[in-house]
């Protein structure tokens, strides 16, 4: 069965998200978003790396925003990472992040899936990119972004 936009817009815990997001955030310069987009035609890649440029991620000082972009009504998502964080982390880092998504997806957890992903992301991120109070802002919203 193909779950809807709206559908897993009704099982995802976008507080909880927002929260985790927030969380992960403290620690570190880095920028994490997570995207949730409405069924289209072409490819989700694509899709993912115009949303990573919309959503202001590609302006991060160090290059170290990261993306999650969902497009449920294919079961498909990227996840995106900057080329600063990229560098510091590999390839291996984000398969790895992705089968963790892919797993907790499978079981319908979609909250889950997404708090945990932001979690390793986040502690991956202030291993390479800590949190510095003089100069560091949130310069992008922590909310799920449910626009494509």
């Amino acid at each position: 069965m193909v779950m809807t936009r709206g559908q897993l817009l009704r099982n995802i815990d976008a507080a909880r998200v927002k929260e985790a997001i927030g969380r992960a955030e403290r620690r570190t310069s880095g920028e994490i978003m997570v995207s949730v987009a409405p069924i289209f035609w072409g490819s989700v890649e694509k899709a993912a790396q115009k949303a990573f440029v919309r959503l202001g991620i590609a302006g991060t000082k160090e290059h170290n925003g990261v993306l999650i972009f969902v497009v449920p009504g294919r079961k498909k998502f990227v996840v995106l990472g900057d080329s600063g964080i990229h560098a510091k982390v590999g390839q291996e880092f984000w398969e790895a992040v992705a089968a963790q998504l892919s797993e907790h997806f499978r079981k319908a957890d979609f909250t889950g899936g997404l708090v945990s992903a932001v979690d390793v992301i986040g502690e991956k991120l202030e291993l390479h990119f800590p949190y510095d109070a003089a100069t560091d802002v949130n310069g992008l919203p922590d909310d799920v972004d449910f626009g494509l």
